[in-house]
């Protein structure tokens, strides 16, 4: 398979063609044929223009990406048997191996150091290549606060001799990726061609009224794509704004009138007075309750000045909280996520006015503002539309997953966890 003048045979490719089936071998045969023709090559090899070009990888990172690829041999020329031992790697090996790619792909310069250099690099060619494909070439000159708040969110711990600045080791970068689902997404299918749906690259469609200056709305698209992806693929394709406080006032009647319409999940957004802003995403209606509800797919997350997404833990079910026109302070009125009563990873309270966020084990989240007290300038709320056949299938198995997690929560409540402390 490939051109007859393949070079001699290398035990690498042949581990890696066990990676795939007799089709997924031919369709990557045709597949280097076409570039190779492109290439002008005589179906020899496939050169860095075109590489780029097919994959849609400007710059940097496809160069960096075509380097490694050729298995940094710096002649230009990429043969059958690199793609095939690249792709059997970098899309059939072990999460290890595929991290460890990506971890020497996000060293754009190739000197054995992730610094921060790097890490702007790679995040000014994604934001490039799904928001600015307009521009001629990816550059910090594009989106320059949006990845300063990714950039944010990275640390660098590693010491490198002879330099100031410390860079990102490896579980540096796995921290990272954690924090931000989405560029790890993006990261991991740059081998697959964009038009085929690229992991990564899909931002939703945000739908909202006429009677709102959308230089109010809080979501943009970049925050969006972040939000995104934490999400399944068919929850992508289009968000309503439901609320907006600069519209509909601070209210939480107004609020749950205006949320419970969709029955669907939403993401509320809060900027405070300090100008953090940051919110969660709610996988079940926001509904009355005198207690914590919700399942394990809701999040928090961090937009501004650095983005993050935290995922629950697994430590307790205190998800989702949403109670009002209770007497008992044991029941605060109002909306909110994770923690514990009265120290929630993040609450509103009824007025709108005032809220916290604290430390949570919940999805092991820190404190989302400069501090724990919040004061909410900016509240809007954003509904997820789904499609009629996947509402469909999601309103027949609401009631068995909402039954089970009732039983769930009893047995913990039996043995005294259901709402254990930080």
């Amino acid at each position: 398979m490939g051109n007859s003048q393949s070079p001699p045979a290398d035990p690498r490719f042949s581990s890696a063609t066990r990676a795939f089936t007799q089709k997924d071998l031919e369709d990557l045969n045709s597949l280097f044929v076409s570039l190779a023709a492109q290439s002008k090559s005589n179906n020899k090899y496939v050169s860095l223009s075109v590489f780029q070009a097919y994959f849609g990888l400007k710059g940097s990172l496809g160069e960096r990406l075509f380097d490694l690829v050729t298995q940094q041999r710096k002649d230009n020329k990429l043969t059958f048997h690199d793609l095939v031992i690249a792709k059997s790697v970098y899309e059939k090996g072990t999460r290890d191996d595929i991290e460890e790619f990506i971890y020497q792909l996000i060293d754009v310069t190739g000197d054995g150091v992730v610094g921060r250099c790097d890490i702007e690099s790679v995040l000014a060619a994604i934001f490039w290549n799904i928001f600015s494909l307009e521009a001629s070439n990816p550059g910090l000159n594009t989106h320059p606060e949006i990845i300063n708040e990714f950039l944010n969110a990275a640390i660098f711990s590693k010491a490198v001799e002879g330099a100031a600045e410390k860079s990102m080791s490896f579980e540096d970068f796995r921290s990272w990726c954690a924090l931000l689902p989405s560029v790890r997404k993006f990261l991991g299918s740059l081998l697959i061609q964009p038009d085929a749906g690229r992991l990564g690259s899909q931002v939703p469609q945000l739908m909202h009224g006429d009677n709102i200056n959308p230089d109010l709305i809080l979501l943009r698209e970049e925050y969006a794509w972040h939000i995104g992806g934490a999400l399944p693929h068919h929850e992508l394709e289009e968000w309503k704004l439901l609320y907006h406080s600069a519209i509909n006032g601070m209210s939480f009647n107004t609020f749950l009138g205006s949320t419970l319409n969709g029955k669907g999940p939403t993401i509320l957004i809060i900027k405070d007075k300090d100008g953090y802003i940051y919110g969660g995403y709610a996988s079940q209606p926001w509904e009355r309750h005198g207690n914590f509800y919700g399942d394990l797919k809701s999040f928090l997350f961090q937009l501004y000045p650095k983005a993050s997404i935290f995922k629950p833990t697994g430590a307790n079910n205190n998800v989702q909280w949403c109670a009002a026109n209770f007497s008992s302070e044991s029941i605060p009125n109002g909306i909110g996520f994770g923690g514990r009563v009265n120290h929630f990873g993040l609450f509103l309270s009824a007025s709108f006015d005032v809220g916290q966020t604290f430390t949570c084990t919940t999805f092991g989240s820190p404190c989302l503002s400069k501090t724990s007290r919040i004061f909410p300038e900016v509240i809007e709320c954003w509904g997820i539309i789904q499609n009629g056949a996947q509402k469909e299938k999601l309103d027949a198995i609401k009631g068995t997953v909402l039954d089970r997690f009732k039983e769930e929560r009893h047995m913990l409540n039996m043995v005294g966890l259901a709402n254990s402390s930080e």
